[in-house]
């Protein structure tokens, strides 16, 4: 192709755009001045009129065009009904080349004559496309084949047109950089190229049709897999010329020829989008170009699906074909941390954190296909649904309008997915044009959850890599992994990860399992986990840090530090009484649980409801667990005793100084999705609860009934992205094991912050640590009406300097220098020892139990020191504290021993596993721990039936 013609080929293409777009332009400045009974008209006229022009152009051009059109006719669900009925010419009814230039092609490829190679030849065309064009024929052995041969010079024309089209993909991303569409069509320019090698095609015919269990006989019914179509067979490939048996077929274009036959085009379409879902999310290999040309039905009953044209092929990684199926089933349940997770996985980035908007838009590629009449209403809800995005864009960047028109939120588009994404549309403008209704949920979700399911239920004994590949510490790591590969066995482990310290050194730092149910990556030493009440014991000490700066007293009362708090005859409850369980409000904002639950996500609106509670005990009296209360309690003394924020004073006094930077949070921020765990449960476990008799020592509202009915939602709510980033202080912990085994060997050291972790990568306190804290000043629009339609306030904004009115604010401000950079001497006169205490570590371990010169401060023979849970040895004695979760996560430490562990999971069960891993390790260490602690039953002495324990929940 000379210069001369590539030139005119330019010229003719932006013409026409130019063309079009004018006619567009002029006939919207009409629709002003014309009568709405008229408008319909004059819109239809001018479809028709440009659609023509299009079609022109189109057929003019050949090449690369071609394959835009066929697109475009396929899209009868967006583009209207002119468009459609000119373009679909396109998919296989272009003007034949001439039969010279086929039998040439024939002869130079193959070598021989068409009369030596068929006893028949029909001259005329079963099709003509874009690159090439079918004949049936007869070979000399009497078999029927179809031979697609490749139009001279199509390979040049396509070339040519691709840099075209990326010229004007280029152009557009500049002049509208909300349309950059340049990974696309990187991509395509990558994977077209291949469809010019019929060598190419026929292998990948032969794989697909091998991966699909197709046997080509029409008698037969579906393969094993339950896909039920049919491929052609492969007679002879060269690059020019494709040999394939010939199967008599309806085309897909041809209604009435369909009706005739009998041909129930539902079940057809959605045979061929089950296809395509295993060719997708099982064989990870998939033909990218499923437009109606390329199917036919068997015009023999049972009719089935001919599937054609295998030159546009993509072939997708392991890792690629799990992202793909997580971010299908993210979208089918509605899971943000999931969706996220999955587009880190594929590698697709976003400018910025819309994790709603991410999920409305995912979902728009797996809905539900529209009928050819509802385009109209179709178009509109995009167009909506785009406004609305771009809305949300425009306040979350504060941009104005010119800007957030020229936004483009997505900042990396993998070209993995851009076939991927073809396809969908592809198939649902082919539901569109055969007027099908497709529920893409239902028919796609058994393929993309085996693909997770094959994966993520290997048993350890099956799975070699099911523990992550870290050195053994110590011979009691050794055992105890033996042990997890028996639990998981067993079925009683998903992921886990357990570290402990002894001595102020790691002893066992293990990763084993998965992610989640739907999330078959590995568990990481970084990977983390909600831990839910864990939470309780780094929030107090948090309270017990401001403590120790001199900036609270355990005797104060709330009321004096938190104004608010005084309502409602609360005013005798001190601090003590809130860390020891005993201020009477453990029953408190128990209704969150219910269909109030998303009031948990509202920080301000928390803190003002338990600030207006009221006490349904004595204060200091009666110690009932505060479950849920507690957190918010700590929290607002803690902010307003400090005149911070509750996440900051968490990083000054736990994360920087025990550099644990992105592996301990409460409340997540953006861009940890990928390293998520995700919660489901041990059913048969946590049954075991319905065998508990009352507890007199929890509150009436968690009573082992309320416990097994709290515990059955609990997965669902705390996998939801917006319960992990709430600020919940008592329950919303999400951490690794070995980040809150570090916070425990601290606490039991007094304070000492341990030497650096084991090198096991990445690296404790490796990671970027968010969140951010960013201003609190409000748009214009906000400030008149109070609150942003579209936008949720941030959790992380800073609070005023003085919370709670006058006199409550600057007293209280910390500028006291902690972290990495501090030192202090501790009590053999080290003073190069870092320390996130400066007390005396015994007076500090007294202050964590409330015992010795602080057991007044707490009921002496109740489960709770000051914050903490009380660890007893076997003899009853007081040997450490900690706290343990909902499901059995546990943290805590035994102060004599010096030693300290951490165990996290994913999959709640009674507390079993985690009471197995304790019995194990403190057993090989000789630290005698309570029964409670490490034995889920004991034999009774005369039934012989077992004992229950009351379950790890506290």
């Amino acid at each position: 192709m000379g210069w001369g013609s590539i030139y005119k080929r330019r010229l003719k293409v932006f013409s026409a755009a130019l063309l079009i777009y004018l006619d567009y332009k002029a006939v919207q400045q009409r629709e002003k001045w014309t009568r709405q009974s008229k408008q319909a008209a004059l819109w239809e006229r001018c479809h028709v009129r440009n659609a023509n022009r299009v079609l022109r152009l189109i057929i003019k051009l050949e090449g690369l065009w071609v394959k835009l059109g066929q697109y475009l006719s396929t899209r009868a669900d967006v583009l209207p009904d002119a468009y459609i009925a000119l373009l679909k010419q396109l998919q296989d009814s272009l003007p034949p080349r001439p039969l010279k230039e086929v039998y040439h092609t024939i002869e130079r490829e193959l070598g021989k004559s068409v009369d030596e190679l068929f006893s028949e030849f029909i001259v005329s065309p079963l099709a003509t496309a874009s690159i090439a064009q079918v004949h049936r024929a007869t070979l000399t052995d009497g078999q029927e084949v179809v031979v697609k041969v490749q139009h001279e010079g199509i390979k040049y024309v396509i070339l040519e047109d691709l840099k075209n089209a990326k010229s004007i993909v280029d152009w557009i991303a500049w002049a509208e950089p909300q349309y950059d569409f340049k990974p696309m069509i990187d991509e395509w320019c990558k994977e077209a190229p291949k469809e010019l090698d019929f060598n190419h095609e026929a292998e990948n015919t032969r794989k697909v049709s091998k991966n699909l269990g197709c046997n080509n006989d029409e008698s037969k019914g579906a393969s094993s897999n339950g896909v039920d179509v049919l491929i052609p067979g492969v007679i002879q490939s060269t690059e020019k010329v494709l040999i394939l048996e010939y199967m008599d077929g309806i085309r897909m274009n041809d209604l009435e020829a369909l009706v005739s036959f009998g041909v129930d085009k539902q079940r057809i379409v959605e045979e061929i989008t089950r296809a395509y879902a295993h060719q997708i999310y099982i064989d990870g290999f998939f033909n990218g170009d499923p437009h109606p040309g390329n199917f036919l039905v068997s015009k023999k009953a049972p009719h089935r699906p001919i599937l054609l044209d295998f030159g546009l092929t993509k072939s997708l990684s392991f890792a690629m074909k799990q992202a793909l199926a997580k971010m299908f089933l993210a979208s089918a349940e509605g899971d943000h941390v999931a969706l996220l997770s999955a587009f880190a996985e594929m590698g697709l980035k976003l400018r910025l954190d819309i994790p709603e908007q991410a999920m409305e838009v995912t979902t728009v590629f797996f809905r539900t296909s529209t009928r050819t009449n509802e385009a109209v209403q179709t178009m509109k809800s995009l167009a909506d649904q785009r406004t609305r995005n771009l809305k949300v864009i425009q306040e979350k960047m504060k941009l104005n309008e010119k800007e957030v028109k020229r936004f483009n939120p997505v900042d990396a588009f993998p070209g993995d997915i851009v076939i991927f994404t073809r396809v969908l549309n592809l198939l649902r403008g082919l539901s569109s044009s055969m007027d099908v209704r497709i529920v893409y949920l239902d028919i796609m979700r058994p393929f993309a959850e085996h693909v997770l399911q094959g994966n993520m239920y290997k048993a350890p004994s099956e799975n070699h890599q099911w523990i992550h590949d870290t050195p053994i510490h110590s011979s009691v790591e050794g055992k105890l992994r033996q042990l997890l590969v028996d639990l998981g066995n067993n079925d009683k482990i998903l992921g886990v990860q357990v570290c402990a310290y002894k001595d102020g050194k790691v002893i066992i730092d293990t990763s084993a399992g998965v992610l989640g149910k739907y999330d078959p990556r590995p568990v990481q030493p970084d990977s983390l986990f909600p831990v839910f009440s864990v939470t309780k014991g780094i929030t107090a000490g948090m309270l017990h840090w401001l403590v120790d700066k001199g900036k609270l007293k355990f005797e104060e009362n709330v009321a004096n530090i938190w104004p608010e708090f005084s309502s409602n005859g609360k005013d005798g409850i001190k601090v003590n009484h809130v860390l020891n369980h005993t201020s009477g409000l453990h029953n408190a904002l128990a209704d969150l649980r219910g269909e109030d639950a998303v009031v948990m996500y509202d920080w301000d609106e928390c803190l003002r409801r338990i600030a207006a509670s009221s006490t349904e005990t004595v204060p200091g009296q009666s110690q009932f667990y505060h479950y849920l209360s507690f957190g918010w309690l700590c929290g607002g003394i803690i902010e307003h005793a400090s005149g911070r924020k509750f996440q900051e004073i968490l990083e000054e006094a736990l994360i920087h100084p025990l550099n644990i930077e992105g592996e301990l949070y409460i409340g997540v921020p953006p861009g940890i999705e990928s390293r998520l765990a995700t919660l489901t449960l041990d059913r048969d476990d946590i049954g075991l609860i319905t065998r508990l008799s009352t507890r007199t020592d929890l509150p009436s509202t968690f009573q082992p009934e309320n416990i097994l009915e709290m515990i059955s939602t609990l997965p669902a709510m705390f996998n939801m992205l917006n319960t992990r980033r709430a600020i919940i202080p008592a329950a919303n912990g999400h951490c690794s094991a070995r980040a809150l085994a570090r916070y425990y060997a601290a606490l039991g050291d007094g304070g000492v912050v341990p030497p650096p972790h084991s090198s096991s990568n990445p690296k404790l306190g490796s990671h970027v640590h968010i969140p951010k804290f960013p201003s609190t000043k409000a748009s214009k629009k906000q400030q008149k009406t109070g609150k942003s339609k579209y936008l949720k306030p941030s959790l992380y904004q800073k609070i005023p300097d003085n919370p709670g009115g006058s006199g409550h604010g600057s007293p209280h401000r910390i500028d006291i220098p902690t972290g990495s950079d501090s030192s202090c001497s501790n009590s053999d006169g080290d003073e190069n020892v870092r320390k996130i205490f400066s007390g005396k570590e015994k007076s500090l371990h007294e202050a964590f139990m409330g015992a010795g010169e602080f057991g007044g401060l707490a009921q002496e023979s109740g489960d709770f020191g000051l914050g903490f849970r009380r660890i007893r040895s076997k003899d009853g004695s007081l040997i450490g504290f900690g706290h343990s979760g909902m499901g059995g996560s546990t943290g805590f430490c035994v102060i004599k021993d010096r030693f300290s562990i951490a165990v996290t999971l994913n999959k709640m069960s009674f507390g079993a596993v985690t009471r197995s891993i304790l019995h194990l390790v403190c057993s090989e260490l000789g630290i005698l721990l309570s029964d409670e602690l490490v034995a889920s039953f004991q034999p009774a002495e005369s039934s012989g039936e077992p004992i229950l324990r009351k379950p790890l929940i506290n």
